[in-house]
């Protein structure tokens, strides 16, 4: 079916959070729904509990559930299960204060605590002044002076935290205790899970007033204990791979006004991010390929079937997130 190899655009589906903000409204130009503090956008997601809902094209309202149910050779690829979830998230953080301390579990912990791995990048859109992160342990902390840090209420003296800029990105391995501080935007690209163990709360009280749920036997659990200070990879105005573990790889793709990008077909699904300036997706005409096609601005995540081929056409300087060998 030719609709199954056109680019895929989602609605995006915003989502209440104590730390979140409007920044999506400003930064991005959404429009979000009123007097919510919204903290995620999730752009790409097949889950029971949430399904994104294409907007435009041939398949416009249908999930991406129903899609793959129908078209999966076309989607991902001969040999996708139809049955299969897609296997990435994609979400917009709006992190206008500290998210929890928190860790999500490796493979073979979260079967035994019946949760799901998960392995999440971090590229930082924008960050207010003096913005951090924090990712992994200090080095030498040991789980005894961990597990003393949480009975003091003394954790931020464990924990390895950082300042950051736009344009940084870092790589969360499922075992990585993190957490985002206040001022930052991010594109979080991720496994498809939901699975998130809390440590800590700085002591803040949820949405409804009352404390939010720790798990800190289950973290204590899935925390690597030799994952020391880890490095972002700092923002850089050339093309070059960004994130590399076995669940994806994601590549920055840097393009002058003028220049393309394309995307053979029937070699893997991908997914594309525009994270700066403008693209046009180029169409045939004639036999002659003509931009003026669709046009993609910054926020826009898509996911580019297998079967389909495309060629971008940046209308401005532009920065794309590409990501791929998650279908293997």
């Amino acid at each position: 079916m030719a609709a199954a190899r056109e680019v895929l655009r989602f609605q995006p589906l915003y989502q209440d959070r104590v730390w979140g903000g409007r920044a999506l409204e400003s930064a991005l130009g959404r429009t979000l729904p009123p007097g919510r503090p919204i903290g995620e956008s999730w752009e790409i997601v097949d889950r029971p509990e949430a399904q994104s809902v294409v907007r435009g094209g041939a398949l416009a309202g249908q999930t991406l559930r129903s899609i793959l149910t129908n078209h999966a050779a076309e989607i991902m690829g001969r040999a996708w299960p139809a049955e299969k979830p897609f296997p990435m998230l994609v979400k917009w953080l709006d992190c206008r204060e500290r998210l929890s301390l928190q860790v999500h579990p490796p493979a073979d912990v979260a079967a035994e605590l019946h949760g799901e791995p998960k392995t999440e990048n971090w590229f930082i859109a924008e960050t207010a002044p003096g913005a951090h992160l924090i990712a992994g342990l200090r080095r030498g902390v040991t789980r005894g002076q961990f597990e003393q840090a949480i009975r003091d209420e003394t954790l931020e003296s464990c924990v390895h935290r950082f300042p950051v800029a736009a344009g940084d990105s870092i790589l969360m391995s499922s075992g990585r205790v993190h957490a985002i501080d206040a001022g930052n935007l991010i594109l979080e690209i991720q496994q498809n899970s939901d699975t998130t163990y809390r440590v800590y709360d700085w002591g803040r009280m949820g949405l409804d007033g009352k404390p939010r749920q720790l798990h800190v036997a289950e973290s204590l659990r899935s925390i690597q204990w030799n994952d020391f200070e880890p490095a972002p990879q700092r923002a850089a105005p050339t093309s070059g791979v960004i994130a590399d573990c076995p669940e994806f790889l994601i590549r920055r793709q840097v393009l002058g006004k003028g220049e393309r990008l394309t995307i053979a077909p029937n070699e893997q699904p991908r997914l594309l991010s525009v994270v700066t300036g403008h693209l046009s997706l180029e169409t045939k005409a004639h036999g002659e390929k003509t931009p003026g096609g669709d046009i993609f601005a910054r926020g826009d995540n898509l996911v580019l079937p297998y079967a389909g081929q495309f060629t971008f056409q940046a209308r401005d300087t532009a920065m794309v997130l590409v990501t791929e060998n998650f279908a293997g």
